[in-house]
């Protein structure tokens, strides 16, 4: 079965690269030489079996904005379980702010 798989990707992907140019849809990082390796296809209706020949259903992420793109709604069911009370953690929170204070 991963043989399958690793067959059907391979072949989706090789099209994609003849397809497409080697530049991450997300990110718009160029990839050339041995750094194609780093490009992936997404499939934009997350069916791995929905592979048409001209391409429509894919594009071309780096890895890194391929997990990105994996992970993001897991991230979005996160905070919704935590609730819309909570504090939102933010870049210019500094937890030992009052630390100074704290010592007196």
């Amino acid at each position: 079965m991963r043989d399958e798989h690793r067959q059907r990707q391979s072949g989706y992907r090789e099209q994609a690269l003849k397809l497409f140019p080697h530049v991450c849809a997300r990110c718009t990082r160029e990839l050339e030489g041995k750094k194609i390796r780093e490009l992936t296809v997404h499939h934009k209706d997350h069916n791995h079996d929905n592979n048409p020949p001209d391409g429509s259903n894919w594009e071309l992420l780096c890895v890194y904005c391929h997990d990105h793109e994996h992970t993001r709604g897991v991230q979005e069911d996160r905070d919704a379980e935590v609730g819309s009370n909570a504090a939102k953690p933010s870049l210019s929170h500094s937890p030992f702010a009052a630390l100074a204070n704290l010592k007196k």
